[in-house]
């Protein structure tokens, strides 16, 4: 991708486009290994080598982090009220970032955050049907009878029964745990599919989402970029 220099450093946080300009006229600026005091000078993003004070400076066109969100957290870009995940993710050089999907403000678990709009389409899209895998901790006894019916589809109160969904049993009891697979993004869904076979959701955190699944090392709160191949497999 070509850009013009300035717009190039001032993306990746150098300063701002006037800032940029006066370092670029004190020779702060080189291309290729030469000076270059010209702001317009078109740059090849995958070609050209930019060092600004001697330093490289590397284009970066997006950025992705995994997110353990924590409870307590909204998936939101700006809230007046509530701390939004983007308020977690300190060390970003891009504008745009955004939360992939949602997850409740009690829902813990992975949430991609990133400014590529054409990956989160991807990923979101219904008609994609991407598997989003849960663990989840429930009030009451989940039965072979509920993995029959999660897999046949449930009516949860909207114009369409859900998708079929995979439902496996962990441990059963008062308590009870499971893992859940769904490939849709309904309000609330597996909430809302457990209070359908009576059963209240007491925790809920999402384990994976399409080829991307939690770093386990992450606490709640923590982030990470994704790594070269987690990308790959996503896009």
């Amino acid at each position: 991708m070509k850009i013009r220099l300035d717009k190039f450093l001032a993306d990746m946080g150098y300063g701002t486009r006037s800032e940029i300009k006066k370092e670029t006229a004190k020779g702060s600026v080189t291309v290729n290994g030469t000076v270059v005091k010209r702001p317009e000078t078109k740059i090849d993003t995958d070609k050209d080598a930019v060092c600004f004070k001697g330093e490289p400076a590397a284009y970066i066109q997006y950025e992705y982090f995994m997110l353990n969100k924590p409870a307590g957290v909204v998936s939101a870009t700006l809230d007046s009220r509530e701390t939004t995940v983007l308020e977690l993710i300190k060390d970003s050089r891009r504008d745009g970032l955004f939360p992939v999907g949602r997850l409740d403000k009690d829902t813990e678990g992975l949430l991609l955050i990133t400014n590529n709009g054409e990956l989160a389409h991807h990923l979101l899209s219904p008609k994609r049907h991407v598997d989003k895998v849960y663990f989840v901790r429930v009030r009451g006894q989940v039965t072979k009878d509920d993995e029959e019916r999660f897999a046949k589809g449930l009516d949860i109160g909207d114009e369409k029964k859900t998708l079929p969904a995979d439902l496996r049993i962990l441990n059963c009891g008062e308590i009870s745990e499971a893992e859940i697979i769904i490939r849709e993004g309904r309000f609330h869904q597996v909430k809302r599919m457990f209070s359908a076979v009576g059963k209240e959701v007491l925790y809920l955190k999402r384990l994976s989402m399409g080829a991307l699944k939690l770093d386990e090392r992450l606490a709640p709160g923590q982030y990470r970029r994704l790594t070269e191949e987690e990308v790959e497999k996503l896009c």
